[in-house]
């Protein structure tokens, strides 16, 4: 295991203390765990069920209406043709509502938090204008998945939409948001947790999950996502993870609240591949 990130732990946790739009578990949603996730094989739809009722009991969506951040997120998920091979088409509109998203995460202490971060590392320039179209190539510039010549994908698509290969793989799909609005809409069925060390299962009031569940035909026999987080959180750390460094995939091994996590993210040139939260573990506070 990589050692943990110390001076990124501290910006993250300072954000995760900001995130003023964070739901609240309990009073702000309900999540039920249920049973654990049985063996899978990526691709395979004969998987037992060991969670016969939704993960998400109840959100308030009155609330996420209210709040910009979410309001102007939600309107971009139905902005994208989820199966890879097939070419974007990004509508004048569309790209109104991705400025819309980008104005209103910049407005949040969260992102200037990590505007400022990236300022002092020189991997940002500081005017607000200029991180926002840094900020829109890195998550909605398009570009062709592997194998494929058309501009079919782009970061935010894979992250927060999730996208389907050949109608037999899922990928992406990191965001409890879309989670469960496909939930909801009986798009998504959830399967049961993924356990970790140190804990046998997760609580109701838990903010990072393992999950598997099958959508659109295919099973994800593991994935990862925050629960309850904004999207301006969820945007920051994945923006500074991708920032920081070169490499094709980037582990930065994070302490936040009382979870440790490995922050993962993939790029693809310039752009966000894919990014998620792996659980390594959940220390008692």
């Amino acid at each position: 295991r990589r050692p943990l990130n110390h001076d990124l732990s501290k910006l993250f946790s300072e954000m995760w203390d900001m995130d003023v739009h964070r739901l609240k578990p309990g009073r702000d949603y309900t999540i039920d765990v249920q049973g654990r996730a049985g063996p899978a094989q990526p691709g395979g739809t004969a998987v037992q069920d060991n969670a016969a009722r939704h993960l998400f009991h109840n959100v308030n969506e009155e609330l996420l209406k209210s709040i910009k951040t979410f309001a102007t997120f939600i309107s971009l998920l139905d902005n994208y043709e989820t199966s890879t091979g097939v070419a974007e088409v990004v509508t004048p509109e569309e790209v109104v509502e991705n400025n819309c998203f980008l104005d209103a995460i910049l407005a949040t202490g969260v992102m200037r938090l990590a505007h400022e971060y990236l300022l002092k590392k020189n991997l940002a320039k500081p005017d607000r204008a200029s991180f926002k179209r840094q900020l829109y190539d890195i998550w909605f510039q398009l570009y062709a998945r592997k194998g494929g010549d058309s501009p079919d994908s782009c970061g935010f698509e894979h992250v927060f939409v999730g996208e389907t290969r050949r109608g037999k793989e899922i990928l992406g799909l990191h965001n409890w948001v879309q989670f469960y609005l496909q939930e909801k809409r009986s798009q998504i069925d959830y399967k049961g947790y993924v356990a970790r060390k140190n804990k046998s299962r997760p609580d109701k009031d838990d903010q990072v999950l393992s999950i598997q569940f099958s959508w659109k035909g295919s099973v994800k026999p593991i994935g990862s996502t925050f629960i309850g987080v904004s999207p301006e959180f969820e945007f920051a750390l994945y923006t500074v993870v991708f920032l920081l460094s070169e490499e094709g995939v980037t582990r930065e091994t994070v302490r936040i609240e009382e979870y440790e996590l490995q922050v993962v993210v993939w790029r693809h040139g310039q752009h966000i591949g894919t990014a998620y939260p792996v659980l390594l573990s959940t220390t008692p506070e």
